[in-house]
Parts: C-alpha cells; sequence; structure tokens
C-alpha cells in the first residue's frame, strides 16, 4: 500500500469529550494504522487523567509505553496541571506540555497526542483541551461516545464537540470518531444521521470497540493485560499488546483522518512551540553573547537563567563585585559558566582596532569612546571574540544600534537596517516590521526591510507571507502613500519572486480570511498573512504597541536586521524573560560555523 503524501510534521489531537470517551483506544489505533501506511509515528499523553494515581501510570499508558518505546515522556500530573492553572501558569504549563510533544515527535513525521479526559470535579482539566489543540496546532479528533441516549442526541453531542474545538476563530477539527454501543443497527443508523446533519467535519463511525477474540471491551483489555507493575514485560504480554493493537488499527483504516485530505492544513507555530523551538535551537547554536549591562539586575537574571539551561554562553560587562553583590542580594547563586569580565582589564586591547576601524579615531578618542561598554562589547564581536551583543535594558536603542552601524556595519548586500517584532499572539506567531529604526523609508528601502523580515521569519520556522500594509487595499486608493507600498511590492516580487507577498493591504485584508475575501480575493496573503510590512516607523511602532497592550500580547524583539553580525536591542521596560528570549534569537541570528570561543579576557569567576 502507497503511504498518503505529508507535507512537514503533523500533529493529531485526540480529545476525548466525556470521562469515559475511550480515547487511548482511539489514539493508539491511530498510531498502528499509520504506521501500517508506512509512516513514522510518535504518541504522547502530555498531561494525565485526572483519576490516574500519582506515580502510577494507568495500564493503557503501559500499552502506549510497551508498543511506542520508553522514549515516550512521562505526563504532566493533572493535580500540577489544575495547579499551574490556578497560579496563573497557564504559559509555564504550555511550555511543559510543548516540551513532551516536541520530545515524542523527534524522529517522526507524524505525533498523536492524547488529551485529558474531563472528569467532574475537576473543571479546570475539562477546559484544558481546547487551549492545548490551539496551541499545539494540531488537527483535532473529538472522540464522542455514540452510546449516550437516542441517535439525536448523539449528532447534538458531535455539532457540540465541532463546536467547541472549531467556531467562529479556529478550523473544524480534522474529524470526529463516534465509538457506538455493540450493534451493528446503531452504528448504522448513526451514520446515516450524522450524514444527513451535513456537519462541518467528517465523521468516522467505529462499530463495536469489543475484541472479538473474548468479548470484553478495547479498553477493558488494555487494562486487563496483565503487565504488572514492574519495568520489565513479557514477550507473550506484548505479543497480545501488538495483537490488539492490530485490531484497533483495523478498526480506524477505514476511515482515517489521512485519507480526507480535505482536512489537511498548514500547521502554524504558535507561541509555545515558538519559545520551545528557539531556546533548543540556541541550545544547539552553543554561541557566545557579550551583555554590556552586566550589573543590571535583569539583565544578570537573564544571564544567569540561560547559563544553567544551556542557552547561550553568556559575558557580562561589569564590575565583578558589584554584579556578584547584585546577585548576593537578590539571591541568585552565579553558575562557575557565566563569565563576568571586567571592562577595565581589557579596553587596552581593543584600542588599536577601533582606531583601524575609525578613520577619524585617535588612540585618545579610543580609550575614550571603550568606557561605554556597549562601544567595547561592539568592538568584542568586531574582533569574533563573541558571537553576538544584546543591549538596552538601559541604554537607548540609539545607543545600541550607533556602534553596530559604525563599527560592524551592514552585510554584504544590505543597504540598510532594519528591525521586527515577533508578536505571540493567542495561537500563532507573526512577524511586524519595521517597527524600531528607520522613520520613513523610501520604496526602495521598504521593499528591502520587507525582503529582510521574510527572511526572518523563515529563519525562525515561520512561513513567510508577506503583506505590505497600507491605509488601502489594491487599486482602491490614491496618493504617495500607497504608490510607495505599491512600489515597493512590485521591487519585492521583482527581487524574490520565491516570497508570497501583496500590497498595499489593509490589517484588517490581511489578517480576517472574510474580508480579505471580499477586498481581495484573488490575493495569495490575504487574510492568512504572517508578516507585516508597515509603511513607516510611526505607523509600525504604534500598531505593535496597541496589538501588544490591547492583546495583552508578548512581543519579542527588537530583531535587528541587515548588520553584518548581530547585535540586538532591548526594551528599557524588558521583563527577564524577555532578555533570555533575545539572547536565544541573537544566538541563532549568528548561525553558521561557530566564531567565537572562551577567550582569557581577564573573567573573573
Amino acid at each position: 500500500m502507497t503511504a498518503p503524501m505529508m507535507t512537514g510534521p503533523r500533529t493529531l489531537f485526540v480529545v476525548p469529550t466525556t470521562p469515559d470517551s475511550p480515547a487511548t483506544a482511539v489514539a493508539l489505533g491511530l498510531v498502528r494504522a499509520f504506521e501500517r501506511a508506512g509512516h513514522d509515528v510518535g504518541y504522547v499523553r502530555p498531561v494525565d487523567n485526572p483519576n490516574t494515581p500519582a506515580g502510577s501510570p494507568d495500564p493503557a499508558f503501559r500499552v502506549a509505553r510497551v508498543h511506542c518505546g520508553a522514549a515516550i515522556p512521562d505526563p504532566l500530573p493533572a493535580r500540577q496541571a489544575e495547579g499551574m492553572i490556578r497560579a496563573g501558569a497557564m504559559a509555564a504549563l504550555l511550555d511543559a506540555v510543548v516540551q513532551r510533544v516536541e520530545q515524542a515527535r523527534r524522529g517522526h513525521a507524524l505525533v498523536v497526542v492524547e488529551g485529558p479526559a474531563p472528569m467532574r470535579g475537576h473543571p479546570l482539566i475539562g477546559d484544558l483541551d481546547r487551549t492545548l489543540g490551539r496551541n499545539l496546532a494540531a488537527e483535532v479528533i473529538p472522540v464522542v461516545p455514540g452510546d449516550r441516549g437516542r441517535v439525536e442526541e448523539v449528532v447534538n453531542a458531535v455539532a457540540d464537540a465541532i463546536y467547541r474545538f472549531g467556531g467562529a476563530d479556529a478550523p473544524p477539527p480534522a474529524q470526529v470518531i463516534v465509538t457506538p454501543a455493540p450493534g451493528a443497527g446503531r452504528a448504522a443508523a448513526l451514520r446515516a444521521a450524522l450524514d444527513a446533519a451535513s456537519l462541518a467535519s467528517p465523521c468516522l463511525v467505529l462499530p463495536s470497540l469489543d475484541e472479538d477474540r473474548n468479548g470484553l471491551p478495547i479498553t477493558d483489555t488494555l487494562n486487563g493485560l496483565g503487565l504488572g507493575t514492574g519495568p520489565s514485560i513479557p514477550a507473550e504480554v506484548r505479543a497480545r499488546v501488538a495483537r490488539h493493537m492490530d485490531h484497533l488499527a483495523d478498526l480506524m483504516a477505514p476511515g482515517l483522518v489521512m485519507q480526507n485530505p480535505t482536512v489537511r492544513r498548514t500547521a502554524g507555530l504558535t507561541p509555545p512551540m515558538f519559545r520551545y523551538r528557539m531556546v533548543e535551537a540556541a541550545r544547539d547554536a552553543d554561541r557566545r553573547i557579550v551583555l554590556p549591562e552586566g550589573e543590571e539586575l535583569r539583565t544578570l537574571k537573564a544571564a544567569v537563567l540561560c547559563a544553567e539551561q544551556g542557552i547561550a554562553r553568556c559575558v557580562l560587562l561589569g564590575d565583578p563585585a558589584t554584579i556578584r553583590a547584585n546577585a548576593r542580594a537578590a539571591g541568585l547563586t552565579v553558575p562557575d559558566t557565566l563569565e563576568i569580565v571586567d571592562p577595565t582589564a581589557i579596553r587596552a586591547r581593543y584600542v588599536a582596532p577601533l582606531v583601524a576601524l575609525r578613520k577619524s579615531m585617535t588612540p585618545e578618542r579610543a580609550e575614550q569612546a571603550l568606557q561605554d561598554t556597549v562601544v567595547l562589547g561592539t568592538m568584542m564581536l568586531a574582533e569574533d571574540d563573541v558571537d553576538g551583543l544584546v543591549s538596552g535594558a538601559v541604554h537607548t536603542t540609539a545607543d545600541t544600534v550607533r556602534p553596530a552601524l559604525q563599527l560592524i556595519r551592514t552585510a554584504p548586500g544590505a543597504s540598510l537596517v532594519s528591525s521586527v517584532f515577533f508578536m505571540l499572539m493567542p495561537d500563532q506567531v507573526l512577524v511586524y516590521g519595521d517597527c524600531a529604526i528607520n522613520p520613513d523609508p523610501t520604496a526602495e528601502q521598504l521593499a528591502e526591510i520587507a525582503i529582510q523580515s521574510a527572511d526572518s521569519a523563515a529563519t525562525f520556522g515561520i512561513e513567510p507571507r508577506v503583506a505590505m500594509i497600507s491605509y488601502s487595499t489594491g487599486t482602491s486608493g490614491q496618493g504617495d502613500d500607497v504608490d510607495k507600498v505599491r512600489i515597493a511590492t512590485a521591487l519585492v516580487r521583482q527581487r524574490r519572486p520565491d516570497l508570497l507577498v501583496d500590497g498595499p493591504l489593509q490589517y484588517d485584508a490581511a489578517t480576517v480570511a472574510s474580508v480579505a475575501r471580499s477586498k481581495a480575493p484573488d490575493s495569495p496573503v490575504a487574510g492568512r498573512a504572517t508578516v507585516f510590512v508597515f509603511p513607516d516607523l510611526n505607523t509600525g511602532n504604534c500598531t505593535y504597541k496597541a496589538v501588544q497592550r490591547a492583546a495583552h500580547v508578548v512581543s519579542v524583539g527588537p530583531l535587528l536586521q541587515g548588520l553584518r553580525k548581530p547585535v540586538n536591542d532591548l526594551s528599557r521596560g524588558a521583563l527577564v524573560d524577555d532578555i533570555v528570549y533575545t539572547i536565544a534569537l541573537t544566538a541563532l541570528q549568528a548561525g553558521g560555523p561557530r566564531r567565537a570561543e572562551t577567550q582569557d579576557l581577564a573573567a573573573t569567576g
């Protein structure tokens, strides 16, 4: 049998809609059915069911571990998840879930995720599944019992599940799986009623979940396989697990979601996925990042976190005694891997290189300029002693960017430096540019900003669909401002025919599918843009701040584009997490072969 084509990693999220929905049986049946169709499949239950005793995974989960291997991560206990929700730590909970899903995904083209079952007395867990589905960019598969009441009541339950996990602001579920009570007549009646209802999602009505070899329901069979409690699973039990997995696959195969091409959609990149993949990639990059504001407490805390988590090799510039005193006062332990460099011990070595870089510079003026730790850090970057620089918690944008323009200069082929913010919307990450650097770019400059922003999006795993924003869509408006955007769009198409770009587009036409169908029906970008290029700094800066505050959205950046080496600016109101993520972004920007190895820079500690 030829395997259906899979375009990139996929996530299927199997969601129980009632406490006794056989979600584990359905999830394992899907795993085995996809395996038999020739796909590499992972499985994970990121949050355990509320009725699972602490430290004792239920037998059905142990069946999954027998089949899929010990690499399946342990689920997060439901009570711990509930505690995080109550404490307002939903972002941390989502990060923990994504970490488990990404771990299960490694080496697989597809991962089947099993959601926790709603239980009486656990309303927070019952509300969690919809949030998980959206933040995993998953194709959701609700599991609805078909033995509850009349056929019409089951159809209503299916419609409710489709609405709950889809609705006006999300795609409908990829498929709904209905598990009926025993009896061919009941299954046939359900199929006929669901077909007549013309629902937004395809429905698969399973025959009875009875294992015909012993007459026991599959869920009871999974719970009674004799797995025991020890780590060793007898061979005969493994064989029984394999037989039951095959039986489950037989039930799933006729209506396999993979065979419904209409439900396939491009997976987005959600904020938890963005954060996880960014941090993991930064760890792999292992870059050395200088922080000129090393005595500043938020910067110090961020550097400690980066060292503890292996995100980057940070170099703090500042007086070692002051830094250590600040750490003690904040209750921080400075890891041995965190470098603290005294600026007074290294300034002299950068005087001659600075004079060589600046035509009008004298040694005396160079010594004075290097009193500024941002200039000193920039020279460390220019001399390849570090791989990137992050500043701005105390310094202005001009203080951070000016030395970079003078000493690092623009990358080959770049005529300007611009910026983007990564906007962490509820269920996707968007890119806004330029919101920090260029006050009133020309059409030529706007085209270059668009190309730089698209490339930055792609670097960080976001498929670039570029909207050139204006007050007018298409040809409806006239005037110098809209003409500039129109010309810039044409230049982008000419220079980068590989990019999806359109403009001028109004913001609502770029983001809302229904508006796009009315205002720009033939646009390849309208309604689904991921990169937004604003016509000037006034528009870009106001828009990003308005969205950030009104929608309570986290923004990461500004990320500077077009420099020969990575230098990034912080908002002076940056939080510790903002600084950590900016350090990670900077490490990723460094890219390529590792340049800066740990130097003897008169570091202390």
